[in-house]
């Protein structure tokens, strides 16, 4: 886990919560010493109506059709 100084985080402490937002897990330090974690929350549980609307986007997929792309694509000779 990388760290960052307190006066790290009060002087630059937009782009430290970017990089949390991007995913990094980071340790703040005072005179050296650990006093603190940061770290992403939790992605938001997404609910039943938005799952349904998203797959009543998605495209009719033809299962003959993939599985023949599929063997193109993969040797299948071992």
């Amino acid at each position: 886990m990388e760290s960052v100084t307190v006066r790290e985080l009060r002087n630059h402490g937009g782009d430290i919560l970017d990089r949390v937002a991007r995913g990094e897990h980071l340790t703040v330090t005072r005179d050296g010493a650990a006093v603190a974690e940061l770290s992403p929350l939790p992605a938001p549980a997404t609910t039943l109506s938005v799952l349904m609307d998203r797959r009543s986007r998605l495209p009719e997929v033809d299962p003959r059709a993939l599985l023949a792309d599929i063997d193109e694509l993969v040797d299948q000779s071992w």
